[in-house]
């Protein structure tokens, strides 16, 4: 009851704010305005959200000049660009439901920012594994960014709230794999049907370099290394060890609440820090457990890079959680681990992880056309962390062939060292090893609101009874 209260009185408030600008406005501002779609696949930008794994804060590059006013360090800023329309033909504009008989696009200038997407997967286990087997799932995902200045409320203030629904059979269990092979089907709850509000953030920007937030921040929102497609799996690499350094997994929860500040140097953050509850509570408020299994901090310092004139980042990112874990606490990042008693707990626990993105190529005509490369390599404690240590590297971004500017491609690879401590906890029950793999996939642009990615992986599962296993999988994307 108290997640539905809770659930229902962020929207009732969303509603409430909506139905005001309608009443009250009946010519849309003038003034142009900076959209803050999702950044494409294959963009060197960095990501939009604040806090890990792997990423900045403060919102997209829009966002950041809409909240911080002038974003560039000259004495008469430039004017911002109009933003995208969402009218247009079927075939070319960027959502499936277009303008909404123009309400869209009123919401828009008077500050509220309506995405809503649903990603359909229907993959299988082709051959080994647990067991053969192929299921459907499919989610959907509701975002609202309110601009509060446009909004009525101060200059600087921003609130973004995101919404999830599951449902159907997702195909991790089936693989013998300790990361979910495809982690949009794993979130927010593991195998089950569930909708939630993973996120409710605010945002404050007190300078055009300097911005706070607070909140129940969904953590793997606006994560976008560059060139994986997202760190949530639905526009690039599906699989979890592709996606970030899994040695977060243990002291990072996916929505939780928490606070923190980033410094930004030219729209990008290269400092932040955030301080999130330990318990990871996507499908309730969390106010029942609010801090009582102490704190996590995430600090990260995260650089821009310029070799050989070409645009890249260079990144750390560490987490201390002072509460109390065992290796097989249940983590949104991790397939349940069980049947394998009940060890003793350890409080604290940290990790720590570099990254880097490098684009070897900028279309001169689009900077957001680019591929390159990235990778990503952690290490964290030997318990209770399940695992020491934790590499990737991969190829992605936009296509390779000139006349196809909405595909986006990647190949990665990943390994993941699994501490001993997990290896000697149940070695009869449940034995495991180091996880591997490869993961492909193309990204097919059908139109801009409508993508078609079949994505193929060949993994060694870290559980011992599970064999090398081909899982293969065709995902559906529409932007309404």
């Amino acid at each position: 009851m108290k997640t539905l209260r809770f659930n229902l009185f962020a929207v009732a408030v969303v509603v409430l704010c909506g139905a005001r600008v309608i009443a009250q406005n009946t010519v849309a501002i003038q003034t142009p305005n900076t959209d803050s779609q999702a950044t494409p696949p294959g963009t060197t930008a960095l990501p939009p959200a604040p806090m890990p794994p792997q990423s900045g804060t403060a919102g997209s590059l829009g966002a950041l000049q809409e909240m911080t006013g002038c974003p560039c360090p000259t004495d008469t800023p430039p004017t911002p660009p109009a933003p995208p329309p969402y009218d247009g033909p079927l075939s070319e504009r960027q959502n499936l439901f277009g303008d909404w008989g123009g309400v869209r696009s009123l919401l828009r200038d008077h500050g509220f920012t309506f995405n809503i997407y649903s990603t359909n997967f229907y993959s299988g286990v082709a051959s080994g594994g647990l067991q053969d087997t192929s299921e459907y799932r499919g989610r959907m995902d509701y975002l609202l960014h309110v601009d509060g200045e446009k909004a009525g409320l101060w200059k600087g203030s921003f609130i973004d709230l995101h919404a999830e629904s599951i449902y159907g059979n997702a195909i991790n269990r089936s693989v013998g794999s300790l990361l979910p092979v495809s982690l949009a089907q794993a979130l927010p709850n593991g195998p089950n049907s569930v909708t939630a509000l993973t996120g409710v953030k605010f945002t404050q920007a007190l300078s055009e370099n300097f911005v706070i937030y607070a909140g129940k921040l969904n953590l793997l929102d606006g994560f976008n290394q560059p060139f994986t497609g997202g760190g949530r799996g639905v526009d690039g690499f599906q699989n979890t060890g592709l996606l970030f350094s899994p040695v977060l997994a243990r002291t990072v929860p996916y929505s939780a609440w928490g606070a923190g500040f980033a410094v930004l140097k030219d729209l990008q953050p290269v400092f932040s820090l955030t301080v999130v509850d330990t318990n990871n509570t996507p499908t309730t408020s969390g106010f029942h457990t609010f801090f009582d299994n102490g704190v996590t901090i995430i600090p990260q310092l995260n650089i821009p890079t310029n070799f050989f004139g070409l645009p890249g980042h260079q990144g750390i990112i560490g987490s201390y959680s002072s509460g109390r874990y065992t290796e097989i606490d249940r983590s949104s990042f991790i397939n349940p681990i069980l049947g394998v008693g009940a060890p003793t707990s350890k409080s604290g626990s940290w990790a720590i992880a570099y990254s880097f993105d490098q684009a070897f190529y900028v279309a001169p005509d689009d900077p957001k056309r680019s591929w390159g490369a990235f990778g990503n390599l952690g290490l964290a404690d030997t318990n209770p962390s399940p695992f020491r240590w934790a590499g990737s590297i991969g190829l992605g971004g936009s296509s390779l062939l000139p006349s196809r500017k909405l595909d986006s491609f990647g190949v990665g690879y990943f390994y993941l060292g699994v501490n001993n401590s997990l290896k000697n906890l149940a070695p009869r029950v449940f034995p495991v090893r180091d996880e591997h793999g490869v993961e492909m996939f193309y990204n097919v642009g059908v139109t801009p609101w409508f993508h078609i990615t079949p994505d193929m992986q060949v993994v060694l599962p870290g559980q011992t009874q599970a064999s090398s296993a081909l899982v293969l999988s065709l995902r559906a994307k529409i932007d309404f």
